[in-house]
C-alpha cells in the first residue's frame, strides 16, 4: 500500500477538521444541481454557469465555512471563490476533475470523462489543497473498466509528479438488463472490490458509496489498511445518511465527503431563500453529522511515507 508523501499528508490534514476526520462539503455537481434548481429541462438549460457559481459560492460561504473543506468544480466555482474572498482562509479547497455526465461504450458501459486541461498543475494554480477524480467501476466486468482504469492511472501519476493530494472516488452502476434486486445483491462486493481496484492503481485517499452493511464497511477498512476512506451521501435523505455515517465511522471510515443530502432541498434561484435554508436547515444537518463523526473518529489513520 502506497503511503502519502509529506506534502500529500499536509493536504490531507488540511481537509480534515481539528479532530482529524474529514468533513468535506461537496458541491462539484453541474447537471445534478441544475435539476434541483429547475424541474423542467428547458428551464434547466437556461441556468448558466454564473448561476451555478453563485449557488456554489453560497454553499461555500454559509455551509462549508463550518466544515473543514469544500469540493467544487473548475468550471463554475474557481478561481472566484478564492479571488473574491468567498472561501474562508481556514477552509480547504478540493477541485473535481471529472466532467458532468459520462459517455457510453457500445457494450453499454459508462466511460468517465474529465474536464479538459485541468491538470494537477492547474489545480495548484487555482489555489486548491488538492483534486478529486471520479471514475465508474464494475469490478465484476473487467472489460467495462479498461478505459476508466487508464484514466485513473494517468491522474494519479500526474498528481504524484506535482506531489499534490488526490481524492479517488468511484461509483458503481446498474448494467442494461440488470434488475434492481440483482444489482443490490452485488453492491457490497462491487464497492469492496472497487476499493481494491482503486488502491491497485495507487489511490491514497478514497471517497466511496456507502458499502451497504457494517460487515462491508469493515471489509473496506481491512482492504484499505492505512489508506483513509470517506463515505459519500449519494443524495439519500438526511436521516438515512446519518445512519450510514454512524455505521461507516464505527467500522473504520475516516470521515465524510457529502453534498446533496445536506443541501439538495436548500438551494434556490432566489439567493435569499438559499442563504436562509443553508443557515437554518443545512447547517443543522452538518452539526448532526459532525456529532456522529466525533463519537467514532480515530484521529486519522494515515502516515507519510
Amino acid at each position: 500500500m502506497t503511503r502519502m508523501t509529506t506534502a500529500e499528508l499536509r493536504g490531507y490534514q488540511q481537509i480534515c477538521g481539528p479532530d482529524g476526520a474529514m468533513m468535506v462539503i461537496a458541491c462539484d455537481q453541474r447537471g445534478g444541481m441544475r435539476s434541483l434548481l429547475a424541474s423542467e429541462p428547458d428551464e434547466q438549460a437556461k441556468i448558466g454557469n454564473d448561476v451555478l457559481g453563485n449557488t456554489k459560492a453560497d454553499i461555500t460561504r454559509y455551509l462549508a465555512s463550518k466544515a473543514s473543506c469544500v469540493l467544487v468544480d473548475p468550471i463554475c466555482a474557481v478561481p472566484h471563490l478564492v479571488n473574491d474572498g468567498v472561501i474562508a482562509r481556514d477552509t480547504a479547497l478540493l477541485i473535481g476533475l471529472d466532467a458532468s455526465g459520462w459517455e457510453t461504450s457500445p457494450e453499454g458501459y459508462r466511460l468517465s470523462t474529465l474536464v479538459p486541461d485541468i491538470t494537477a498543475r492547474k489545480v495548484r494554480e487555482l489555489g486548491a489543497t488538492g483534486g478529486k477524480i471520479m471514475v465508474y467501476l464494475r469490478s465484476d466486468r473487467p472489460d467495462a473498466n479498461t478505459r476508466n482504469i487508464a484514466t485513473l492511472h494517468r491522474c494519479i501519476e500526474d498528481f504524484a509528479k506535482e506531489d499534490l493530494l488526490l481524492v479517488v472516488e468511484f461509483l458503481t452502476y446498474r448494467l442494461e438488463g440488470e434488475s434492481a434486486e440483482e444489482y443490490a445483491a452485488k453492491l457490497p462486493e462491487l464497492i469492496t472490490e472497487g476499493c481494491r481496484m482503486s488502491l491497485g492503481c495507487g489511490a491514497k485517499l478514497l471517497k466511496i458509496p456507502y458499502p451497504g452493511s457494517p460487515e462491508a464497511c469493515a471489509a473496506v477498512t481491512k482492504i484499505s489498511a492505512d489508506v483513509p476512506w470517506a463515505v459519500l451521501s449519494a443524495g439519500v435523505d438526511h436521516e438515512t445518511f446519518l445512519s450510514q455515517v454512524e455505521i461507516a465511522m464505527m467500522n473504520g471510515a475516516s470521515g465524510v465527503i457529502a453534498g446533496r443530502s445536506l443541501w439538495k432541498d436548500c438551494i434556490s434561484l432566489d439567493r435569499e431563500i438559499t442563504r436562509h435554508k443553508l443557515e437554518t436547515i443545512a447547517v443543522k444537518r452538518l452539526r448532526e453529522i459532525q456529532a456522529v463523526i466525533a463519537r467514532y473518529q480515530n484521529g486519522g489513520k494515515t502516515k507519510a511515507a
